[in-house]
């Protein structure tokens, strides 16, 4: 995304809500859009899968050009809320300078878009940018459970007002919480838990259910929640919304069962730590995961990927996305952290290793399908390729002789 011109004056109709972090941005902005379009409708929604209007997909050019139609049409068929996914790549070209947000969002942060960056630091500083343009009578709503959260309130305007929210499963709490959920509970149909009470919020219900599956999504669930009440959609009838909310494609979406196939973005260390654990909770059986790295970037996470994946039992390693790089040097770069591990494979040709893990599956195994989710090409040497992880899936089950 090239830097943003002037907001036009026609923007000033629209309230925008902000998200950003390293993981759960498409999740969490899906919710807020939801949640505030109980207020009014239209909604625009600008993600990585898309720019809507309200549950309606777009077709705008995928830059800074598209969104800014899409917030026009918003704008001229009334819409008064436009919900934003907000990466950092864009955020350091100073698009909160130039579209600032009334309500940011953060998720939490680690590792990733290294190569853009060049520094944790730079990649924090740029996320930064979306709190310090709050306006005034701003709100950001934080989680507490990540360390980051602490240096963003440093940065925020004086009077902006602070919603804090997390559980447990991220880590230690910094600061009381506004927003709470424990006793979380995944199953293969969404995810429950009971949401702790609130001083700063009495009307809350004490019960959240999702459709999505996952501790992380009882975490952007609390983020969209923060932003809907800051901006005054009933308590009750926000948590009755997100009940009935679809998960997006690709985040943790059960494709197959018995065996269970499940495909999800992950593509961080951080996320497919978290996903896995999930995967681990819900499987009966073996688990195994089929994944690789982006080519060109991010080399320093590829071990790190490794590690996470260590608690599968088995382990395919395969291409993603390798670009200019050899996919063989990638796998040997996440083999590092992985290390000695009995389940470990190598197979570079993304299909056929999707086919291997389904080959040996049992009933009660899952298989983890991580790092491309709801994408729908690979690219390779310059070419995006036609490829889909659930297209793989479906046509090896046809088959019904994966090999």
């Amino acid at each position: 995304m090239r830097a943003p011109p002037t907001r036009p004056t026609w923007a000033n109709s629209l309230l925008c809500v902000g998200v950003t972090g390293t993981n759960g941005k498409t999740s969490t902005t899906g919710m807020v859009a939801a949640l505030v379009g109980l207020l009014a409708r239209p909604v625009a929604r600008a993600t990585t899968l898309g720019c809507f209007l309200d549950d309606e997909l777009l077709d705008v050019p995928a830059h800074y050009e598209g969104f800014l139609q899409t917030m026009e049409r918003c704008a001229a068929a009334g819409g008064r809320f436009a919900a934003l996914e907000l990466t950092s790549e864009a955020l350091a070209l100073g698009f909160a300078q130039a579209w600032p947000c009334q309500v940011a969002a953060f998720t939490n942060l680690s590792l990733d878009h290294s190569d853009a960056h060049g520094s944790a630091e730079h990649y924090l500083a740029s996320k930064a940018q979306l709190f310090m343009n709050l306006p005034p009578e701003g709100t950001a709503v934080l989680n507490a459970c990540d360390d980051n959260a602490e240096l963003l309130v440093a940065v925020l305007p004086a009077t902006v007002d602070v919603i804090r929210y997390g559980v447990a499963s991220r880590g230690v709490t910094w600061g009381a919480l506004d927003l709470a959920a424990e006793a979380i509970t995944p199953s293969f149909e969404g995810t429950s838990a009971t949401l702790l009470p609130s001083a700063r919020f009495p009307d809350l219900p004490s019960r959240l259910v999702l459709e999505t599956i996952g501790d992380v999504y009882v975490e952007n669930a609390l983020a969209a929640l923060g932003c809907a009440l800051a901006l005054g959609v009933p308590a009750e009838q926000a948590v009755l919304a997100l009940a009935s909310l679809p998960p997006p494609p690709g985040r943790f979406e059960v494709v197959r069962r018995r065996p269970y196939v499940v495909i999800d973005y992950a593509h961080t260390p951080d996320a497919l730590a978290r996903t896995l654990a999930t995967a681990r909770q819900l499987c009966r059986g073996t688990l195994s995961v089929v994944f690789g790295a982006g080519g060109d970037r991010d080399t320093a996470k590829r071990p790190l990927l490794g590690a996470a994946a260590r608690a599968a039992d088995r382990i395919v390693l395969t291409s993603d996305n390798p670009r200019g790089e050899a996919p063989e040097t990638i796998m040997k770069e996440i083999a590092a952290g992985v290390g000695r591990h009995a389940g470990l494979a190598h197979e570079v040709d993304r299909t056929r290793a999707i086919r291997r893990a389904l080959s040996s599956a049992g009933e009660d195994d899952l298989i983890l399908i991580a790092g491309k989710g709801h994408e729908r090409t690979q690219e390779i040497n310059g070419i995006k390729l036609p490829f889909s992880d659930v297209a793989v899936v479906h046509a090896s089950v046809d088959d019904g002789a994966p090999s």
